[in-house]
């Protein structure tokens, strides 16, 4: 079957001022959080995705075909002190991500996420300017010694992203796949090792998988 011509569909969410920016703006914490700052956090990255996939999808199916490449991060992978709305609502993007590559099983239409790595933003800055002492120090210093390396340059997500919308990644779905980490360029012709496998997904570990016998 012949493939359509692209329709670029990214599944960037972002707002006038960094959602991020306000959840360390008075607090330190999960607790002391402002409750409707929060929200617009989780309304910004997540449902804004969903609303995204769901306004495109419609056409996808009346084409045959369709790739979506869903914004993650790593905040959602591993705990973000001070930042829990922003990593909850990159991981529950992965979720959604894997979600809808299943529900989409079988239509041509294929659904993945990416983790754009350390890039300076304006989150960084906002970091920066929100301090060790509402930050933690840990996340600051990781804030400036990324400011001073020049953080990941963009163009390695903008490249995956790129490698995903191509022909060669059908087929490719589900996924949450890192712009620094993973050796993505490769991954089309590992597509047949890939199915059928929770590579590059979002897993529980149990003690067996650590090599553990707890039974």
């Amino acid at each position: 079957m012949k493939r359509p011509g692209p329709i670029v569909i990214t599944g960037f969410m972002g707002c006038g001022k960094s959602k991020v920016a306000h959840e360390l703006a008075r607090r330190r914490n999960a607790v002391m959080v402002d409750l409707d700052e929060w929200i617009a956090t989780i309304k910004v990255n997540l449902i804004g995705t969903m609303l995204l996939c769901r306004a495109i999808l419609p056409h996808f199916r009346t084409r045959g075909y369709g790739q979506i490449v869903n914004f993650s991060g790593g905040g959602a992978t591993s705990p973000r002190p001070r930042f829990s709305a922003y990593a909850a609502s990159k991981a529950a993007v992965v979720r959604l991500t894997e979600n809808l590559a299943h529900e989409l099983e079988g239509t041509r239409i294929f659904v993945n996420a990416i983790a754009p790595g350390a890039v300076n933003t304006r989150m960084l800055e906002e970091v920066l300017e929100a301090g060790p002492g509402k930050v933690g120090e840990s996340a600051y210093r990781e804030a400036l010694k990324q400011k001073t390396a020049g953080g990941t340059p963009a163009d390695k997500a903008a490249s995956l992203c790129v490698m995903l919308l191509a022909e060669d990644s059908d087929g490719l779905t589900g996924r949450l796949i890192s712009a620094v980490w993973d050796p993505w360029t490769s991954l089309p012709e590992r597509k047949k090792d890939l199915a059928g496998t929770d590579i590059y997904t979002l897993r529980r570990i149990v003690p067996a998988d650590r090599g553990l016998n707890w039974d």
